[in-house]
């Protein structure tokens, strides 16, 4: 496994993403993005000429219900059970000074 990343690079992203680390949490980085970048060249490798491209692993479908127009409730049955009401509307205390 070639290295495309060293040390050096791993620093240097730790300095653009604020983050400060020791020697070894840097060697440590260094090779887990090796192993991950040389993971991705052996996907890279697989013939995937006639697959299909998809945005989603499996089938995506909607669970809800579909929207529908209903009756809405009166403005009666809105306010009946709010403890206090002024033309029509649910009155509140005031909040803002």
């Amino acid at each position: 496994m070639s290295e495309t990343v060293s040390k050096q690079d791993v620093m240097h992203i730790a300095t653009l993403a604020r983050l400060q680390f020791d020697d070894e949490t840097a060697e440590r980085f260094k090779n887990d993005l090796n192993n991950i970048l040389g993971y991705i060249d052996k996907l890279n490798e697989l013939n995937t000429d006639n697959i299909e491209p998809t945005s989603h692993a499996l089938d995506v479908y909607t669970v809800t219900r579909p929207d529908k127009a209903a009756a809405s409730l009166s403005n009666e049955d809105a306010l009946k059970n709010s403890a206090s009401t002024e033309n029509g509307c649910f009155r509140v205390p005031k909040v803002i000074e």
